[in-house]
């Protein structure tokens, strides 16, 4: 009996080994946890800028900037956010004074978002600063890993986009 047991939990504890060094191979948790670096990595610089803003946030003002006056269900399948989580982000966006929400013009039922001058400001401000910490984003690649990887990554979320609950749906302008 005692051999049994032995040899049972010896191959629970290799099963169980085995199945824990999965998931650092799964790309679901990669992604993950390239998700949790990209936010980390994020907020600690534009904290350091004094700047208390997410990366929603900045995707919007982006957005904004390119497209003027465009309605808030626009600007979430702009950025890939669902309703939900997108009024959450104008209406923080709106306190800081970063955008405004007015009547549209051709339809009366909806409310445009545009940029304020200060989000425009803050927006200038943080590009270069955003656009320099990529590097950081995926530590330990080359020039031509960093390329492959966003190549490989823009490749997988654009096929994979319809299976998203907030699938991006760019607009041209």
């Amino acid at each position: 009996m005692y051999a049994y047991y032995k040899y049972t939990c010896q191959f629970l504890f290799l099963f169980y080994t085995r199945l824990m060094s999965m998931i650092y191979q799964m790309p679901g948790n990669l992604i993950r946890r390239l998700h949790q670096i990209s936010t980390s990595v994020f907020t600690d610089r534009t904290k350091d800028l004094g700047v208390d803003i997410t990366a929603p946030q900045f995707a919007a003002l982006m957005v904004l900037s390119d497209h003027k006056a465009i309605d808030q269900a626009t600007l979430a399948g702009m950025i890939a956010l669902d309703r939900t989580t997108i009024g959450g982000v104008v209406e923080r966006m709106l306190a800081k004074d970063w955008l405004t929400r007015a009547t549209s013009q051709t339809d009366r039922r909806a409310k445009v978002l545009e940029l304020t001058a200060k989000g425009q400001t803050l927006l200038d401000q943080l590009k270069p600063i955003v656009h320099e910490m990529q590097q950081d984003i995926l530590p330990g690649l080359s020039e031509e890993e960093r390329d492959t990887f966003i190549r490989l990554a823009q490749k997988a979320a654009e096929t994979g986009n319809t299976l998203s609950r907030a699938p991006l749906v760019i607009k041209v302008k």
